[in-house]
């Protein structure tokens, strides 16, 4: 089957990438990607091809070698040409099939970190700068006082506790106390029964997740140092519960009438935040250990951006209904995520900043991921296809806390609760 080696799909269509070649070139330059690494894999594709053809070449002449041979026997002949021919056929083989492995793991290891192809019509641009605000939603409050941090108004209300979640595991992790705990578990209990109204199928997926599956959803082999790995163990913590999440149908057909498959979690997210020394030292917006509601869908290719649509809506819904002010933005190439072909980001107003920072992000892999994790579907013609998969936080609930602690604040230092989430905490409507 063209694309299919060493047991897996290929994560771009490579015969796509031969006959699209100039564009496919332009748009991963977008991403960062040289045109000599595409020339690369293209050259070692051919190489792997042209071994391929060798093989099979031999391998007939072998078989014709063999049927010589059964001949002679069956007349009672000596055949000890035939046999020293096959025989140095057979070695031929076996160095083209040593030959052609090392090829497939070079091209294997160079197209598996290559980016998704992005959406012609996402903003280009090699950073966040680049990015386009579509729509906002909500004002922000004014306040008759100067808003205090997030982290502050947690320490003073007695419910956040980062110094003893440093004593007890390091920088970047905290205890969530009394009302605190209650309001984290008020919160995401609030967007899973949203998620749940909305069509989406609760599951809850397992934290540690083995390397084929951290493969599948595009962390692996590019972004090892990003997540913490079981010593001598092929088990990876879930640096979000994408990952378990999508490959639930990994090396699957899935049944054309059960598409499109949503599905929500609430799950802890392990992220090593490799590259982010210095920033957001303190509170909740980058921790070790998370929170997040996750949505994932598997659908139809001609679906998958009105279900993009949908998801983001979905997320927005928990901010709007939370009274939180955001605003959507669609990420520019060199802003996007590895597996992502456009990418919607939704950001909460966060007053103590005077900036919106991202809570959710949205994003159709169109058939990026399936290709990985081989997750296939047959058409009505009974063919099979990639499904397309969709990811988006629905939402990160640390970063939620975060926002309801700041924009919900009065000037006594109490925080009213969010009148949504008053039957989840028990009636509780103000925390002092």
């Amino acid at each position: 089957m063209e694309g299919y080696f060493l047991g897996g799909f290929w994560m771009l269509d490579i015969k796509m990438i031969r006959q699209n070649e100039s564009d496919v070139k332009a748009r991963l330059a977008t991403r960062g990607v040289k045109a000599e690494l595409i020339d690369q894999l293209l050259a070692a594709d051919q190489q792997r091809r042209d071994l391929v053809v060798k093989s099979e070449t031999l391998r007939q002449q072998r078989n014709e070698v063999s049927e010589q041979i059964a001949q002679a026997k069956r007349n009672k002949k000596t055949a000890d040409e035939e046999i020293a021919r096959m025989k140095q056929v057979g070695q031929q083989i076996k160095q083209i099939e040593e030959k052609l492995k090392e090829v497939q793991v070079k091209v294997q290891d160079w197209a598996a970190r290559l980016p998704n192809l992005p959406n012609p019509t996402i903003p280009v641009g090699p950073d966040e700068s680049y990015n386009v605000e579509i729509k906002k939603i909500g004002t922000p409050k004014e306040f008759t006082f100067k808003p205090k941090p997030h982290w502050e108004i947690g320490e003073k209300l007695g419910i956040l506790d980062f110094e003893r979640g440093a004593k007890v595991s390091g920088s970047r992790f905290l205890y969530y106390v009394g009302l605190g705990a209650k309001l984290e578990r008020a919160v995401y209990n609030f967007m899973l029964d949203e998620h749940e109204k909305e069509g989406y199928t609760e599951i809850l997926p397992p934290y540690l997740v083995n390397a084929a599956s951290m493969y599948g959803t595009g962390q692996f082999p590019k972004f090892k140092e990003d997540v913490f790995q079981i010593q001598d163990q092929d088990l990876t913590l879930i640096p979000t519960a994408e990952v378990p999440l999508t490959n639930y149908y990994r090396d699957e057909v899935i049944p054309t009438e059960k598409l499109p498959v949503y599905f929500t979690a609430l799950s802890p997210s392990f992220r090593s935040e490799a590259g982010s020394a210095g920033r957001d030292t303190r509170g909740l917006i980058r921790l070790h250990q998370f929170n997040k509601v996750e949505m994932v869908k598997y659908c139809r290719p001609e679906t998958s951006y009105d279900e993009l649509e949908k998801m983001t809506i979905n997320a927005g819904n928990i901010l709007e209904k939370l009274g939180l002010p955001y605003h959507i933005i669609t990420l520019s190439t060199g802003d996007m995520g590895f597996s992502a072909a456009m990418t919607h980001d939704l950001e909460v107003w966060i007053p103590a900043q005077n900036t919106y920072r991202e809570i959710s992000s949205c994003s159709n892999c169109e058939d990026f991921q399936a290709r990985r994790a081989h997750i296939q579907y047959r058409d009505e013609k009974g063919k099979l296809n990639f499904v397309h998969t969709l990811n988006g936080s629905g939402l990160a609930v640390g970063r939620t806390v975060a926002a309801i602690l700041e924009n919900y604040q009065n000037e006594d230092g109490t925080v009213t609760v969010p009148e949504v989430l008053r039957p989840y905490m028990h009636g509780v409507d103000l925390i002092e």
